[in-house]
């Protein structure tokens, strides 16, 4: 038994009265003595429920993002005029609503923007659809891929995926704890702004709750990020809802401290108040695949909106009315398309020199 992680679960498991935050350095601690293994079981379980209980403070959650900077995986710079954008989604997928990520991810590529997401298969505790199985139902599979070969794909294609069951495998221990709490422990929130980049980033995180923006911009400034972009989306995701009003927060273009709110108003842009839902997952590829061909309306207004916010926030287009036109004409004319097949191309051509014989 590790009675140095024994202290950590008393700080925080000592209930309303007693419990302590633990400092950054001790945060950082607990959670690689959780990843190596370090403590038992025993002391994970109730170091995770005890924590969800408590509530993370900004501290923490820095110091949580310290271990995964230390023993997780980065892609490394690559030459690019942008910031690299790192889109932070839950791992556990979605189950209500139709995800159109993947699709902004190739927009942005096929106009020189960058774009790294990360996750790993269906996860805890909603099990819903994750990033990895939409690119596969598209036709990219980031599963075989070492960090060296994404590497690759992500310098010739301006898209990487960081696909924790293989680039950071630490981290599955804790994901059998999740499924048996039942419960997200902070770990889970601290995810959605990890950044497995080594250069010049912008993260943009989603999130559900209110008290959530507030704390990732305390961890951020602590972790001294100054270009992040907040979304209250569509399941905690980066997507951008048609069923209300979307409420983000921006950073400021310079490290003044400053943060500006944003309102986006569906209805004010054209676009009706309706989220497309999630059905039958084929039915999703085949509608995404609608989407980039030029059609498939309902899904085609998801991936205008949450393109022309994208299009606008990349400093691309100059606001998000000509972001939309623009999103239109990239469709339209085959372009993103074509930056898929390019994507699975290079995906394919890549998996298939990891498994040719020596």
């Amino acid at each position: 038994m590790s009675n140095v992680f024994r202290q950590f679960v008393q700080k925080v498991g000592s209930g309303n009265h007693t419990a302590e935050n633990l400092t950054r350095p001790e945060a950082s601690t607990a959670t690689k003595m959780m990843l190596l293994g370090e403590a038992t079981p025993a002391q994970i379980g109730a170091f995770l429920i005890a924590h969800r209980i408590k509530r993370p403070t900004g501290e923490e959650l820095a110091g949580m993002l310290d271990a995964y900077n230390e023993l997780g995986p980065k892609l490394q710079p690559i030459a690019s005029a942008r910031s690299v954008i790192v889109l932070g989604i839950p791992y556990d997928g979605r189950t209500r609503t139709a995800p159109i990520s993947p699709i902004i991810a190739l927009l942005l590529a096929c106009v020189g923007q960058p774009v790294i997401m990360h996750g790993g298969d269906r996860l805890p505790t909603k099990y819903g659809l994750p990033l990895v199985e939409i690119w596969q139902g598209l036709g990219v599979d980031w599963t075989n891929l070492p960090l060296a070969k994404t590497q690759q794909v992500f310098e010739q294609t301006g898209i990487g995926f960081v696909y924790t069951p293989k680039h950071f495998p630490l981290t599955q221990s804790i994901w059998d704890y999740r499924d048996q709490l039942g419960k997200r422990p902070p770990l889970a929130t601290m995810e959605l702004i990890w950044c497995p980049y080594a250069g010049d980033a912008h993260i943009i995180a989603g999130f559900v709750h209110p008290p959530t923006e507030t704390l990732f911009q305390e961890t951020l400034a602590r972790q001294n990020v100054t270009k992040f972009t907040l979304i209250k989306g569509l399941e905690g995701s980066c997507e951008l809802p048609r069923d209300r009003t979307a409420i983000i927060a921006l950073s400021a273009p310079e490290a003044s401290g400053d943060l500006e709110r944003l309102h986006l108003v569906p209805r004010e842009y054209g676009f009706t108040t309706k989220n497309v839902p999630l059905g039958a997952t084929e039915e999703l590829f085949t509608e995404m695949q609608a989407v980039l061909a030029g059609h498939s309306e309902e899904l085609k207004q998801t991936a205008l909106w949450n393109g022309g916010f994208y299009l606008w926030r990349s400093g691309i287009c100059p606001d998000m009315r000509s972001g939309i036109a623009k999103v239109e004409e990239l469709l339209t004319s085959g372009a993103v398309a074509a930056k898929l097949q390019e994507l699975a191309q290079v995906v394919n051509s890549v998996s298939e020199a990891v498994f040719q014989p020596v």
